[in-house]
């Protein structure tokens, strides 16, 4: 027997059996523990344990002290989770994956067929400081993530860095408003997550510097990541969701339209939009309060002489289904013996950020001087909360936390100087000890640790109704607390083509409620370029008409009645969908997955060659699982494109029109533009539920609930309708309305199963309309045993049945003959 041969057998017996013994191997120790690995030499010490069988978590640090396990972004009991494991000679396996570290220190993870799915390149590379990690990258990778980055879907081939910033932003700018450091790999179809879980200022580079290489890194802090593996993205989505949490169920209303404006005053002038926007039926469910509504720009306050019946306005809108979202900044004048109770309560108690002086520091913000809650103590972020009382009391439904990057007026790095001094206190479940560090470390999280203090003062002060907080500034984990909106966009015809992927990263990166504004913030939009904004908003989950102060009007209204009409066609469109759309926000509260999302999160395997299909439609995005939005890629483009469609079979949605996209010798389908039409198609199989047209969610529609049926090329077909009250937390119990429809294929036709009702929210319909596509002609249709009417929809190639609803479930036959 070799003495190689010996050492790597007693190696391998020492891992396996006897996993607390140090075995020295180059002047490394390797050391297997129940649910991973550890790996000490040459002054590193790799440690690698396994959260689930699909999940790794990642820490390497230098010298012999263990740094602070702690997290601001994932779950504690996420973190705290463990599987065994089955340990190898230089690492371990689970069910799912394999994972090894070589003699260099470097880390390569497979999934348990063998195929690697991140390899490091090099050992981490460090520099004072400063550290990066270096992972080969195949010819075939793509990457997706990292939040509202401007750009292009696909990350490959650009550089990034996470350092929250409160800019007007193009389509090269870097950074923004928001620090999501979470990516996906695709390789294959094979898609890794990674989350690299670092505060400081960090930078991720995708073959930009190293042509078959990525990488990230920081300028100091932890060397922290976790793995999530599919091979699904759907899957990633979820683990994700697992590790930082899912998207609260937000009330109802948030899902309407709001209007807003940099700012709507004096109080005659809000009230006048919310007349406009009733007297011209043009449905809505929100008006945002931009910081002119404020005395002098102060959080917390009013401006009398502006709005001198604010309490009676807010009961006015309500009265109307208008819901109020007021803005509330992050930081707080500073106006010491002025009866500023925000101020004089934080001063008092000691709750504001220091610098190495000890005294408070002090900013140029909209109010002037003001000084800024240290939200990193768990005592101030409550505190924050009650500051919401009076608010709550007058009736105001959502608040909008913005400037929490945090922005700073009048100094070059347009924030908190470095050395500004954050107070950490010991919490146990989070990992942080007592400790006082500077701004480079928490910078990026205060805008969520803001978001957080809101978001749980509300729930403190309603405890039974769902807060709705709208932030720009975030970080991994934040979609706990608020949806966001992508920030000080542009009115012009490139900034629309950006929302999309903008849209979509944010919804792969947790942020699933999420909009861009509606027309632009910055500068005022061609008429046209606003109606097709609107077109493509009534599509986002969050859809908001916002501009700055400077611009021209930008309300639905504007341009004329022709444009209006196309403008209230696709806003009426949201909400007659609300049933599918509300069923898919419940599914995304539950899943991570979004509601704007890649085509490619339905169809991981549709390309031949394993690319993500999204690569060959830019501008095209689902609108949850069944509806296929297909805009040109250039929205200002006139000349004819062809529609990318996913193999199956779909359906044009205003025209019921029927493709065939299984059969490769179908035709494309080509589009002329036109500024009526953005295309929409449903997925063959798929069962979509729509509502009559209502004026705000809080009206009970009036008439039957309709089905939309889609059948495949087998004539089956699945769907799922979900609500409750929209507001309360009833739905955790009982308060809920579950249901489902199928359809399969007969000898003679079709038959349709609606389930029972399960639950005890009570439907807001009687009857049943059934809209059915695809059939070739006129079928005779059949419910309990008796004949019943079947019509020709007068708008679409469709068959409707109506049918009486009691809750209990219902079978109709559908028989179409020879």
């Amino acid at each position: 027997m070799s003495s190689l041969f010996r050492s790597t057998v007693k190696l391998f017996l020492a891992a396996v059996f006897l996993p607390s013994m140090q075995v020295a191997l180059h002047a490394q120790a390797v050391q297997a523990t129940p649910n991973g690995v550890r790996v000490t030499g040459n002054n590193l010490t790799i440690e690698l344990n396994a959260l689930r069988d699909d999940v790794l978590r990642v820490r390497e640090w230098q010298g012999a002290k263990i740094p602070e396990d702690s997290s601001w972004a994932v779950l504690p009991h996420s973190r705290a989770s463990r599987v065994p494991v089955t340990a190898t000679a230089r690492g371990f396996r689970t069910k799912s994956l394999e994972v090894s570290i070589d003699e260099a220190m470097r880390i390569t993870v497979r999934d348990s067929d063998g195929k690697v799915l991140q390899q490091q390149a090099e050992p981490v590379r460090y520099d004072d400081t400063n550290f990066r990690l270096y992972m080969k990258m195949t010819d075939d990778e793509h990457f997706f993530g990292l939040g509202d980055k401007p750009g292009p879907l696909d990350r490959r081939g650009m550089s990034f860095a996470d350092w929250n910033t409160d800019i007007g932003y193009s389509e090269s700018t870097d950074p923004i408003y928001k620090s999501i450091p979470f990516f996906y790999s695709w390789r294959s179809g094979h898609v890794l997550g990674v989350l690299f879980d670092n505060t400081w200022r960090a930078s991720f580079d995708f073959g930009k510097e190293r042509e078959h290489e990525y990488s990230f890194g920081s300028v100091n802090g932890p060397i922290d990541y976790y793995l999530m593996y599919g091979p699904d993205p759907k899957q990633v989505a979820g683990e994700y969701a697992w590790l930082t949490g899912t998207t609260p169920m937000p009330p109802k209303w948030t899902l309407g339209y709001q209007q807003s404006r940099f700012s709507y005053f004096p109080e005659s002038r809000v009230m006048e939009i919310a007349k406009r926007l009733r007297d011209d039926k043009f449905p809505a469910d929100g008006i945002d309060l931009d910081i002119d509504y404020q005395q002098n720009h102060r959080p917390f306050t009013v401006d009398r002489k502006q709005f001198p019946s604010f309490e009676q306005m807010i009961q006015q809108l309500k009265d109307e289904h208008i819901h109020v979202v007021a803005i509330t900044d992050l930081h707080i004048a500073k106006l010491p013996d002025a009866g500023y109770k925000p101020y004089d309560e934080g001063e008092a108690q000691n709750r504001f950020v220091k610098m190495p002086d000890g005294k408070d520091f002090v900013g140029w913000v909209w109010p002037g001087d003001t000084v800024f809650p240290d939200y990193t103590v768990a005592d101030t972020r409550a505190w924050w909360g009650t500051l919401y009382t009076d608010f709550v009391k007058d009736g105001i439904d959502g608040f909008w936390n913005d400037m929490n990057e945090p922005s700073v007026f009048n100094v070059a790095n347009k924030t908190m100087p470095d050395d500004a001094q954050h107070a950490i206190r010991g919490d146990e479940d989070l990992g942080f000890k007592d400790r006082v560090t500077n701004h480079l470390e928490i910078h990026n999280v205060l805008g969520m640790l803001q978001t957080e203090g809101t978001y749980e003062g509300l729930r403190k002060l309603r405890p039974n109704e769902r807060p709705f907080v709208l932030t720009r500034a975030s970080y991994a984990g934040g979609q706990r607390y608020a949806a966001t909106w992508t920030g000080d966009n542009s009115s012009t015809w490139n900034h629309l083509r950006l929302t999309t992927p903008m849209l979509e990263n944010l919804g792969l990166s947790g942020f699933a409620m999420a909009g861009a504004d509606v027309g632009g913030f910055r500068g005022s939009p061609q008429m046209d370029l606003l109606t097709k904004w609107f077109e493509i908003g009534a599509f986002q989950t969050i859809d908001r008409d916002h501009t700055t102060d400077t611009s021209r009007p930008q309300e639905p209204w504007e341009g004329g009645s022709a444009h209006e009409a196309i403008r209230r066609k696709y806003v009426e469109t949201r909400y007659e969908l609300m049933p599918y759309f509300y069923t898919t926000v419940k599914s995304m509260s539950q899943t991570g997955v979004p509601v704007v999302r890649p085509l490619f999160m339905e169809f991981p395997e549709d390309a031949t060659d394993g690319h993500p299909i999204d690569l060959d439609a830019p501008a095209e995005f689902l609108f949850g699982p069944d509806l296929l939005v297909a805009p040109p890629e250039f929205p200002e483009e006139t000349d004819d494109y062809a529609v990318v469609f996913p193999k199956g079979i779909w359906y044009d949605y205003w025209t019921g029109v029927r493709i065939d996209k299984q059969n490769p010798a179908s035709k494309d389908v080509t589009i002329t533009p036109t500024l009526e039409i953005l295309p929409v198609y449903a997925r063959g199989g798929s069962v979509i539920p729509e509502q009559p047209l209502v004026q705000s969610t809080d009206e009970k529609p009036n008439g039957p609930l309709t089905l939309r049926v889609y059948p495949d090329a087998a004539n089956a077909c699945s769907g799922a309708l979900y609500d409750d009250d929209g507001k309360s937390y009833a739905f955790e119990h009982d308060g809920y309305l579950k249901m489902e429809a199928t359809c399969t294929a007969t000898a003679g036709g079709l038959t349709i199963h609606l389930s029972a009702h399960r639950g005890q929210f009570p439907a807001w319909w009687h009857e049943v309309q059934f809209e059915i596509y695809g059939l070739p002609k006129r079928p005779a249709a059949q419910f309990a045993g008796h004949n019943v009417t079947v019509e020709h929809a007068p708008t679409c190639d469709a068959w409707r049945v109506t049918v009486p609803d009691n809750g209990t479930g219902a079978e109709i036959q559908l028989t179409t003959g020879s």
